[in-house]
């Protein structure tokens, strides 16, 4: 296993994306109790309380870090605005995930999040292809993704949501470094 580390945090004009922490449980709860937040993600449940959020927390220590990376997105002023990772899919390709709160909907952090990590995932964990999916009912989702370099592929699976309790039509997405 290689030394994966973020230290000193990955800095973007406006965030900093960081190791996720213990003392980030409340946050992440908060964020991930509302259903629109949770409804797009594939793994997500609803209700997501704080037990939750501390064994997500949890399992991150047991993480492989050739195959997943987390990061806690996080705004100065307003502290932990969302997550963003890397994993390897069901098919064993490097995808990346995330979400924001609603509050930082809209505001760009996910596209200025993704493309740092994007870079840090090339230079860093040595990755030069990158899957990703939204859910075809989220077309803001599409738009981060397209605005920092992924490309529709062309492909629409089924995949389950978890909050959802159903799967969903998810449009595939590829970056080449």
């Amino acid at each position: 296993m290689c030394a994966i580390e973020i230290e000193p945090v990955i800095r973007t004009r406006r965030l900093a994306l960081r190791r996720p922490r213990k003392a980030d449980a409340p946050r992440i709860a908060e964020y991930c109790n509302d259903y629109d937040v949770a409804k797009m993600t594939s793994k997500v449940p609803y209700p997501y309380g704080l037990a939750d959020a501390e064994a997500f927390l949890e399992r991150l220590d047991y993480k492989d870090p050739e195959h997943e990376f987390t990061f806690a997105i996080e705004h100065p002023d307003d502290g932990l605005v969302g997550v963003m990772g890397f994993f390897d899919n069901d098919e064993g390709r490097p995808e990346i995930g995330y979400w924001l709160g609603r509050p930082h909907w809209g505001k760009g952090y996910a596209t200025e999040a993704a493309e740092r990590a994007l870079i840090w995932a090339n230079r860093i964990w040595g990755r030069r292809y990158v899957v990703a999916g939204h859910a075809s009912d989220n077309p803001a989702s599409g738009q981060v993704l397209c605005k920092v370099g992924f490309l529709y592929t062309g492909e629409v699976k089924l995949l389950a949501s978890t909050a959802r309790g159903a799967e969903v039509p998810v449009r595939m997405m590829v970056w080449l470094a």
